[in-house]
């Protein structure tokens, strides 16, 4: 049996990403410090609750298991607080990965699978992004994941055994049709989930942060992602790493775009809910338009997406914010909260 350690793993992503590979039979060992992830969540898996900057405790769980990959998920990912607060995603982000990939080379761990961003690419002329461009972050959360990609690279470089995929991610949205996990991200900024919050009456409104973009309603152009296409996208990368033993970087969107307007809309006609919109200035760091380019991942692996529909991905947040499993896991992390 795969073992497969997933740092991480009790967030947003990683979670569905977990579920995805418990159906192939792997045994999971999931590592999160629950600073953002939910221990409700870890319903796939062995959760070990500890921080990745912790060496003694890696050196440990290396030593304890066999791992035949490592799923990396574990980092910050608001880009606006990257800008405040660069250090924080230096350490967390960069510093920590070379940590983990430190001891995936000392135990010969063969197939590390990367969780990188499409904020690489920064700012694109076309908004259209390819895995051939020089990668130009415009924002610290950017630069500090691409630093882990040129690890990774050169680390491959110089262990034969050693192989990545690193997974551009691009706007993730949606939540398991199960409603078994979803998003539960505090402090949410993604577009899908506020909106959604706004739906069902957990906020009173949403901002739309910049009007003036050049694109051609004014507002920003994203490729959103279902979650469970994604968690898929990672169990094609490792089926690809094991037929393939070399190293890769695949884009993770569908090759289209929506603009904030158009999310809001579709949020909007599916809840049935006219909700408060509110105009904002821009946020640092965030380019007019970026869509993928997803031609190399459906060239290169068996990964082959189901949930596109971009109603689809908003009905299942929707159904997700409506669910007494999220309601529950907030007030478990309130009460922690407040007892600490």
């Amino acid at each position: 049996m795969k073992k497969i350690l997933v740092t991480g793993g009790a967030g947003y992503i990683g979670s569905h990403v977990c579920k995805v590979l418990s159906q192939t039979g792997c045994e999971l060992v999931i590592l999160d410090n629950l600073s953002t992830g939910y221990k409700e969540a870890v319903k796939w898996g062995e959760l070990i609750i500890g921080d990745l900057g912790d060496e003694k405790l890696l050196s440990s769980l290396f030593d304890q298991y066999k791992f035949h990959a490592v799923m990396h998920f574990a980092g910050s990912i608001v880009v606006p607080e990257s800008v405040e607060d660069p250090m924080k995603y230096y350490s967390n982000n960069t510093v920590n990965s070379q940590k983990l990939i430190a001891k995936c080379v000392e135990h010969n761990v063969p197939n590390f699978i990367f969780s990188s961003t499409a904020a690489v690419y920064g700012e694109l002329k076309s908004g259209l992004a390819d895995e051939t461009l020089t990668p130009a972050p415009i924002n610290p959360y950017g630069s500090s994941k691409l630093m882990t990609e040129m690890m990774l690279k050169d680390t491959a470089l110089a262990h034969e055994g050693f192989n990545y995929v690193a997974l551009r991610y691009f706007n993730v949205s949606g939540a398991d049709p199960d409603l078994e996990i979803g998003q539960a991200f505090p402090g949410a900024t993604h577009l899908i989930k506020v909106a959604s919050e706004a739906a069902t009456g957990s906020r009173d409104s949403i901002s739309i942060f910049g009007t003036d973009f050049d694109t051609e309603d004014g507002t920003g152009v994203r490729d959103y992602i279902h979650v469970v296409d994604l968690a898929k996208a990672h169990l094609a990368a490792l089926n690809y790493l094991e037929e393939n033993k070399k190293s890769d970087i695949f884009n993770c969107g569908y090759g289209r775009g929506f603009s904030v307007k158009e999310v809001v809309a579709a949020v909007k006609e599916v809840s049935g809910v006219d909700f408060k919109v509110h105009k904002a200035s821009r946020r640092a760091g965030d380019p007019a338009t970026l869509i993928s380019k997803v031609d190399k991942i459906k060239a290169n692996t068996n990964w082959e997406p189901s949930f596109g529909e971009l109603r689809f991905i908003v009905k299942t947040a929707l159904e997700w914010e409506k669910t007494s499993t999220l309601k529950e896991w907030k007030l478990n992390r309130s009460l922690k909260e407040k007892n600490r």
